[in-house]
């Protein structure tokens, strides 16, 4: 199936995508468009325009300082994955962005693009969202900031208004005494997550745990994100600690059950994988402190 017929724009300055988008309501934003495009093929999406902004140099960057990591609506999967400052201010996102597809998905997809397609069965939503992250978004009428727990209102569904450009995302620096993981299991390498988690623990002096938060694919309508610090009282990585933060989880969530995995065997997936995060997210917080992270 083709597309329907639509016209195309391609600006090369910010202001004139948003003067073309402020008056176009049924336009589309195109940028890495391996979301978009497969959608316009099925006439899933039939916009009025395509406003293709891979011309507009200024939104194609990532910066990392011991702040955080902020990337603009460019930026592709690939080269935030292997961007070395942003690797070492947040492991994690190289981390997940090596889940993400297949190579030739992450040389054009755009990471922002992901995060704003707002697909719950996507890595780099629920990363946003454990993480503590921003997107900016601009419009003819202005510019704001949007908290990553403020972003998600439902399937597929971002709190973007009408006119409104993501523009670029922050995420915060990992704190030194914090490990990170992240693990899915997928039907075949690169298909959808049937579930994924992943985690931060930070740990104190001793390395007893502190605090244990997960994020989770593939089990809710929108991204997720579970306190598992009450697991772990004592600060140990015991089995009945590890046992009772997948009980926790699992109470957590409430998955659907679809052609792929039933909801019992999802939630299943989220108790198992939570154990394995959260211990290797606890090791990677050691050798962090240690000086020694990979």
């Amino acid at each position: 199936m083709k597309p329907a017929p639509f016209s195309y724009l391609r600006p090369t300055t910010l202001a004139e995508a948003l003067a073309a988008y402020a008056d176009n309501a049924d336009a589309k934003v195109l940028a890495g468009g391996q979301s978009l495009v497969p959608l316009l093929s099925m006439r899933l999406a039939a916009p009025d325009m395509l406003i293709d902004i891979n011309r507009i140099a200024e939104l194609d960057f990532v910066r990392a300082d011991e702040n955080g990591v902020t990337f603009g609506a460019l930026a592709r999967h690939a080269v935030l994955e292997k961007d070395e400052t942003a690797r070492r201010a947040q492991p994690l996102l190289s981390k997940a962005l090596r889940l993400v597809a297949h190579p030739t998905i992450r040389n054009q997809g755009t990471t922002l693009g992901s995060i704003v397609h707002a697909d719950a069965a996507a890595e780099m939503p629920m990363v946003l969202v454990l993480l503590g992250g921003t997107v900016t978004a601009e419009s003819a009428r202005g510019s704001r900031t949007i908290s990553a727990g403020d972003l998600y209102v439902g399937p597929l569904e971002s709190s973007l208004e009408s006119g409104e450009i993501a523009t670029q995302a922050w995420v915060p620096a990992l704190a030194a005494d914090t490990g990170t993981a992240i693990d899915e299991v997928s039907r075949r390498h690169g298909d959808y997550a049937l579930c994924g988690v992943a985690a931060l623990v930070g740990v104190g002096q001793d390395g007893a745990v502190r605090s244990a938060r997960a994020g989770y694919l593939s089990v809710t309508e929108t991204p997720a994100t579970v306190d598992l610090s009450e697991a772990f009282g004592d600060g140990t990585l015991s089995p009945a600690n590890l046992a009772a933060a997948a009980d926790i989880a699992m109470a957590a969530i409430d998955p659907e059950t679809d052609i792929h995995a039933t909801a019992d065997y999802r939630r299943h997936l989220a108790g198992v994988l939570t154990r394995r995060v959260i211990a290797a997210a606890h090791g990677d917080a050691l050798a962090r402190t240690k000086g020694v992270a990979a």
